[in-house]
């Protein structure tokens, strides 16, 4: 069983940044993949980025490409989300969930029915 525990999410100008993160509980947190998601009012839910379990190899949605970076602090049972140069159209929740997987490759994880673990969410508001 894993809990996962979001914060840093806000209120920002559009070109500004924010780190979100994820605090996991429980003693196997480095054997979860770990992806990020959002979902905007209207839309279905998307992935922004996922990374391993030993945080060697990532993935990124085209919309986060070149803006944000997902890392893991596997001592601290934390992934983290930064955002830089945000844009109005990141605006939603953003949430994390947790997959246990050592051997998939983390480009085979982009469904949300992937996950097994969720978070509550944060909200993340971009303003023009």
């Amino acid at each position: 069983q894993v809990q996962l525990v979001e914060s840093g999410g806000g209120l920002v100008q559009a070109g500004g940044s924010l780190r979100l993160s994820c605090a996991a509980s429980g003693r196997t947190f480095s054997s979860y993949a770990m992806g990020w998601f959002r979902q905007a009012p209207g839309k279905e839910r998307e992935l922004v980025a996922v990374i391993s379990w030993s945080g060697g190899s990532t993935y990124y949605a085209d919309s986060a490409k070149g803006r944000f970076t997902i890392s893991r602090d596997n001592a601290k049972n934390t992934v983290y989300l930064q955002m830089n140069s945000l844009k109005p159209e990141d605006t939603a929740v953003y949430y994390c969930a947790a997959r246990w997987s050592l051997t998939r490759a983390v480009d085979t994880l982009r469904a949300f029915a992937e996950y097994d673990y969720w978070g509550q969410g944060t909200q993340v508001t971009v303003s023009s």
